[in-house]
């Protein structure tokens, strides 16, 4: 695989976001965030008026699917699971378990974001709290996550850290600038979760008994890889950049035609109102829990035996944090509506190129982002940064769908509103 371009030219501690930044622990940082113009009012003030309204899910015409998901074990962990997360529960206090805990059909699932401002300040924050206490969160990722999960976890915070000392703040930007919740109450029957999120990262778990539901996940580095130090040579994102050019290469002129919807990043045929700050082409990133996004793309209907082995090889990368049995059972349920999945692509296909692209069918939704600079200073979309989401359409989000079915099931009630 090639090496992406070089990204230590576009260090600079006279860019903007980072001179601005300079001095500023997180508080003082969000802070500043909420009294500047632009993101208080471009930002800000959008997620609010998205987060007060009711979960619906995102869906291709603004009605969502009904009947698509249902509760059937699917070998979740979820005795390791809880386990470790009673554990954890013995070592906090009073206090830390008034911020850490929520109701299980809690509306904050929702306040999650992947940017650096430390806004939403639920949960415990790791960068905050001893080490001992900060190892037993992980032992509750751990035990939720296939290994490759897990470690792909560990290098997107560590990466984080880099970065803080690439632009020299790591008070903002480090290791441990995250925040955890549970939801529920941790039992091997009983519904519950856990949340982690921050600076390009978002893990979103809910396990119902034997059946385990991970999303939304974001994923994403700035850099992607780390060029010294002790984890020189780490790269993330690899197979989701390369499987994504395998499968374009395969595809015929036509279907060429009919995946591109646009052959530039940023200007030339992108439409001015495409690329939009801060999630620039990515379209169900933070808060964008209900939004209506239309198919787009070739169909994956007409897709040849190679063609489809290809797209299910692609899914699977995005689908690897999930431990063995629900991640077979969520490739067997996205593989079941693989008739009507769609693959759209922006940019380029050659390996220089800079791209985006996205997989959506009724059960799932993945996007592919190379993104321009935020602590870097790159203008155009490069190769070292690259955001990805994972979502479940039509009302699954954060299990939402399965929650529904239990208390219906279980308990004969509705779910919690979110």
């Amino acid at each position: 695989m090639k090496k992406p371009p070089d990204f230590r030219p576009y260090v600079s501690h006279a860019h903007p976001k980072v001179a601005d930044m300079r001095g500023r622990d997180a508080y003082q940082h969000a802070e500043a965030a909420l009294a500047a113009p632009f993101p208080r009012e471009h930002i800000l003030k959008p997620w609010t008026e998205m987060y007060r309204r009711p979960f619906v899910g995102v869906t291709s015409d603004g009605k969502v699917v009904p009947g698509l998901y249902a509760l059937v074990p699917d070998g979740a962990p979820a005795e390791p699971m809880t386990a470790a997360a009673l554990q954890l529960l013995g070592q906090l206090s009073a206090e830390q378990r008034a911020r850490a805990i929520l109701p299980v059909g809690a509306r904050e699932w929702r306040r999650w974001n992947n940017t650096e401002m430390y806004i939403f300040k639920q949960g415990l924050r790791l960068d905050e709290i001893a080490a001992p206490l900060r190892d037993a969160i992980l032992a509750v990722v751990r035990e939720s996550l296939s290994a490759r999960g897990y470690g792909k976890t560990r290098d997107v915070m560590r990466l984080n850290q880099f970065l803080g000392e690439l632009v020299d703040n790591t008070k903002v930007l480090n290791e441990w600038s995250y925040n955890f919740s549970l939801f529920g109450t941790p039992s091997a029957s009983e519904p519950w979760g856990w949340q982690l999120m921050g600076h390009h990262l978002a893990l979103n778990c809910l396990v119902v008994g034997g059946q385990m539901v991970l999303s939304p996940v974001f994923m994403g580095a700035e850099p992607c890889y780390f060029d010294q130090g002790p984890h020189a040579g780490t790269r993330l994102f690899e197979d989701e950049e390369y499987r994504g050019l395998a499968l374009m290469r395969t595809l015929s002129d036509s279907q060429r035609r009919e995946a591109i919807l646009y052959h530039s990043m940023a200007g030339g045929d992108l439409p001015p109102d495409r690329r939009r700050h801060p999630d620039q082409l990515q379209l169900a990133g933070a808060f964008q829990d209900n939004r209506v996004i239309p198919y787009e793309g070739v169909a994956a209907a007409g897709f040849s035996p190679e063609q489809r082995r290809h797209l299910l090889q692609l899914v699977a990368t995005f689908v690897e944090p999930m431990p063995a049995g629900p991640m077979k059972a969520r490739m067997d349920e996205i593989e079941r509506h693989l008739d009507e999945t769609r693959f759209c692509w922006i940019g380029g296909t050659g390996e220089d190129d800079t791209f985006y692209y996205r997989i959506q069918s009724p059960v799932v939704l993945i996007e592919f982002d190379q993104h321009s600079g935020v602590f870097l200073a790159n203008q155009e979309p490069a190769k070292f940064h690259i955001h990805t989401i994972v979502r479940t359409p039509n009302g699954n989000d954060y299990g939402t769908d399965l929650l529904r079915l239990h208390y219906e099931q279980a308990h004969k009630g509705g779910r919690p509103g979110r």
